[in-house]
């Protein structure tokens, strides 16, 4: 028998079903061996010599594999077909050199778990691609000395700073900048002028104003409302007859089917989804066999798809769907030897309302099944209609524009999500006749101003990094997801903002390692990666040449202080966190004191912020994201009234605004004070409110069945209820003010039924199942969030993971994660006995292949950026 090795025992299960009791399939739980995170991993001094280990975790998976290796000769790796998958086969051969002498060892790949494509692939064994390996071992060691050789630096120089890498930061720059385009921008005031049309049949239109004066209108020429009430004057003093009407045939071919950055964006644009998400979601619907390889740059297919899509939408549309000839799409990755196809269903009679999986995994399904057969799909046909309405003496024309689809072709499956840059088709227009009267309705000026561009979302970010040539299919979602991480980056409303500590680190890097940011020298690198796995580039040559430049770069900055460092970053970040003052004073002076000017200050607990020069007479602090209006910088210190002869005041400081009674004195050093809860901007504070804040807890009354005092208050984590030592989050802010007796216990007694407290057991949030290896997997509340729980191992669920929604599947990796962290992971205690006994018994007889791999999800793979 041979020993087949693939990456996650998913994978492992559903290749079993098709080989058969003549293999052993096993499972290598993503890669086997890592760079140790220490200094050395990576010596540039010694030919650039890479220092492997094998990690704890995977040691027994090793052992499992030599197991079956005793009494089988023939090793055959088949791990994913990219870059990536390339490097665990090599790693495995190499951890498994001792053991494999004498011993048959091949490489297959298959782009699809389907049996017709693992029996091909069985049939054209290989050696495992050592250009492939080499453009994994570049990029892995390019990751590495950038990394860990940066990162340092940052932390000495950048008080608050967390890391830096290779691609993470250009991605992170991508966003500053953007930022700082929409902070820069200035709204330009512009009118347009419609008027509602009707035909002497009384069917209505709208048109547009395109001509004044004779003169065609250019966007800006009605600058002011007293410029649109002239024109509307002008047409409303006219009478309108159609000129011309011009109707052009028009058609829309389908998009490609998708490769990984546009199912990405696609299933952003659609769903919400991030990009991590989504890739986990197709991993699982590969593994299972229901789709092709999700990580790939090609958009072609095979042509046995192309015919099984083109009988799919035959079969379910009829034959005028179909186009005479199949469609054909072009490759976009460079190098051949990576261009795997598209990402499609592997049964394209499979459609979703057949496939039982979980609601993310479906969704992405349904898209990708639409996707497919829509790109093979005949093009929807229509006829685009523009309509010229003037008047006679030409001083005035309008023009309305419209569409018709007269035939819908693939659009009755599929059409793409839009963007925000990407305009509309065109409301359908009426019958209009040349040389007819126009019926003048309404006539509206309408007020616009120019925007500015939108932030990123993940779905444009992904396809910005396409555009740019930054990172490849396999690390756009861990880019992503790691500057989000890292809190450089936070997502609200689905768009990308950059937090100051990612503005702080863009600037730093910007001015001391400008070329290491930078996109065209980013995207150079990427292409030399691609020359390295095509065989055109020695792996070596690359490294010596970015090491050089790079070393340098780091020993320029090794006289640097953190005085000098944050000198420069004030001055570039000069425009955000100083704005033009309205009344055109320095916008750096104090605006306590009036003296001292404003600069960028390190705090002890790490981070930055605005303080004045003139401390420690003037303590003025604000944070770094100040008021963006001369209205709002003069907040501070604004006297809200007066509540027992001292005064309230409204104060913007280091950690954000708050209220304050009286001033700091020698007896009382910390007068009352009391932030502004989340969603209360500085604006909107007056005396009473503030008083209300100051009050705070605020006793609601005395608990019926004990007698203590229930209160309610603002704290660290929100608005709550308090009894004795037990604390209950409220929805909204503003109950803690208004929140009875009656409302307060029955939120008390949710929380005591929800869990956990001090004493008291936390019930699940949801079951997930039995672990592999014995004991129930749940999903629990905790104070700082849900997490999953297996015997004495507790791992955070990620922030854009729900807990109900999470699979016994998607936890495990979770679990394993956090065990390796924590040392040797603990088995509850049934599990336990049968794990001990379990290896005499796999010594004694030979596992049988349909008992697949081991059950554990497999370790997922993350690319370094």
């Amino acid at each position: 028998m041979a020993v087949v090795v693939v990456e996650s025992p998913a994978k492992a299960k559903t290749i079993n079903k098709y080989l058969g009791s003549d293999y052993t399939v096993l499972a290598s739980f993503g890669h086997v061996r890592d760079l140790p995170a220490k200094d050395g991993s990576v010596d540039p001094e010694h030919d650039f010599d890479m220092k492997w280990e094998v990690a704890s975790d995977s040691k027994k998976h090793i052992k499992a594999i030599t197991d079956a290796l005793k009494d089988d000769d023939e090793l055959i790796l088949a791990t994913d077909p990219d870059r990536e998958g390339e490097a665990i086969s090599w790693h495995l051969e190499q951890a498994l050199a001792s053991k494999l002498t004498k011993k048959k060892v091949s490489r297959v790949t298959f782009n699809a778990i389907t049996k017709a494509a693992i029996t091909e692939a069985m049939q054209h064994p290989r050696q495992v691609d050592t250009a492939l390996v080499e453009a994994y071992l570049a990029r892995r060691a390019l990751d590495y000395l950038v990394g860990f050789n940066l990162s340092p630096v940052l932390w000495r120089k950048l008080p608050g700073a967390k890391s830096a890498g290779r691609v993470q930061s250009v991605c992170l720059r991508l966003i500053v900048e953007r930022e700082m385009e929409i902070e820069a921008f200035k709204a330009r005031e512009y009118w347009t002028v419609t008027a509602e049309l009707s035909t002497p049949r009384g069917q209505t239109y709208t048109a547009r104003l395109t001509v004044l004066g004779g003169k065609k209108l250019e966007k800006f020429d009605l600058a002011t409302a007293t410029d649109a009430e002239i024109a509307v004057h002008a047409v409303t003093s006219r009478d309108l007859t159609v000129k011309s009407v011009e109707a052009k045939p028009a058609s829309r071919n389908p998009y490609p089917p998708f490769m990984t950055s546009t199912l990405q964006q696609e299933a952003s644009r659609k769903f919400g989804m991030g990009a991590k998400a989504c890739m986990s979601a197709a991993q699982r619907l590969y593994e299972a066999g229901y789709i092709t390889y999700m990580r790939t740059d090609g958009i072609d297919m095979a042509p046995e798809a192309v015919m099984a899509a083109r009988d799919a939408i035959k079969t379910r549309f009829g034959e005028k769907y179909v186009p005479s000839s199949p469609r054909m799409y072009k490759n976009k990755a460079k190098n051949a030897q990576e261009a795997h196809e598209c990402i499609r269903p592997t049964d394209m009679n499979l459609g979703p309302e057949k496939l039982k999986v979980a609601d993310d995994q479906w969704k992405l399904y349904d898209l990708i099944w639409k996707r497919t057969l829509a790109s093979q799909m005949a093009a929807a046909v229509m006829e685009r209609t523009t309509v010229d309405v003037g008047s006679k003496d030409g001083e005035v024309e309008l023009r309305a524009t419209g569409q018709v689809v007269t035939f819908d072709g693939f659009l009755k499956i599929y059409d793409q999500g839009r963007d925000d840059d990407e305009g509309d088709d065109g409301a359908r227009l009426p019958q209009i006749m040349q040389g007819e009267e126009a019926k003048k309705g309404q006539i509206t000026p309408d007020q616009h101003f120019t925007q500015p561009p939108p932030r990123y979302t993940e779905a444009t970010l992904v396809k910005k990094m396409e555009e740019l040539g930054i990172g490849r299919p396999s690390t756009y979602a861990s880019i992503v997801t790691t500057i989000q991480d890292r809190g450089y980056v936070r997502k609200d409303k689905n768009r990308l903002i950059p937090e100051d500590t990612g503005r702080l680190v863009t600037a730093f890097l910007t001015n001391y390692f400008r070329r290491y940011v930078e996109y065209d020298f980013t995207a150079d690198l990427e292409d030399q990666l691609d020359d390295i796995s095509a065989g055109d580039r020695p792996y070596k040559e690359v490294l010596a040449r970015f090491w050089r430049d790079f070393s340098a770069a780091l020993g320029e900055t090794a006289e640097l202080r953190i005085g000098e460092v944050l000198e420069k970053i004030d001055e570039v970040l000069g425009p955000h966190l100083y704005p033009p003052r309205a009344d055109g004073g320095d916008p750096r002076a104090c605006p306590t004191c009036g003296a001292g000017r404003l600069h960028l200050k390190t705090a002890r607990s790490g981070g930055a912020f605005i303080g004045c020069g003139n401390y420690p007479e003037c303590r003025y602090t604000r944070p770094l994201s100040a008021p963006s209006d001369e209205d709002g910088a003069n907040l501070d210190g604004k006297i809200l009234g007066e509540d027992g002869g001292e005064q309230i005041t409204l104060r913007i400081g280091r950690f954000g605004p708050y209220v304050q009674k009286g001033e700091a004195t020698t007896e009382a050093p910390k007068p009352p004070r009391a932030s502004l809860p989340k969603g209360w901007s500085p604006e909107s504070i007056d005396l009473e409110r503030a008083q209300m804040l100051l009050s705070l807890p605020r006793e609601i009354g005395i608990h019926p069945e004990d007698g203590a005092l229930v209160e309610a208050g603002i704290g660290r984590y929100g608005p709550y209820v308090k009894h004795n030592s037990t604390y209950a989050n409220l929805p909204e802010v503003d109950e803690v003010f208004t929140i009875g007796m009656n409302r307060a216990i029955e939120v008390l007694a949710q929380k005591a039924a929800r869990g956990p407290g001090r004493g008291a057991a936390a019930k699940p949030l949801k079951e997930l199942g039995e672990h592999p290896d014995g004991g129930p997997v749940q999903v629990m509340p905790g104070r700082y969030g849900p997490y999953v729980k297996w015997g004495k191992i507790n791992a955070t669920l990620p922030k854009d993971v729900e807990p109900e929604a999470i699979t016994l599947e998607e936890a495990l990796p979770l679990i394993e994660a956090k065990a390796s962290k924590g040392g040797k992971k603990k088995a509850p205690a049934k599990a336990a006995k049968a794990t001990k006994a379990a290896p005499k018994k796999a010594a004694a007889k030979k596992p049988a292949a349909k008992k697949a791999a081991p059950k554990k999800a497999a370790a997922k793979k993350t690319a370094a950026d």
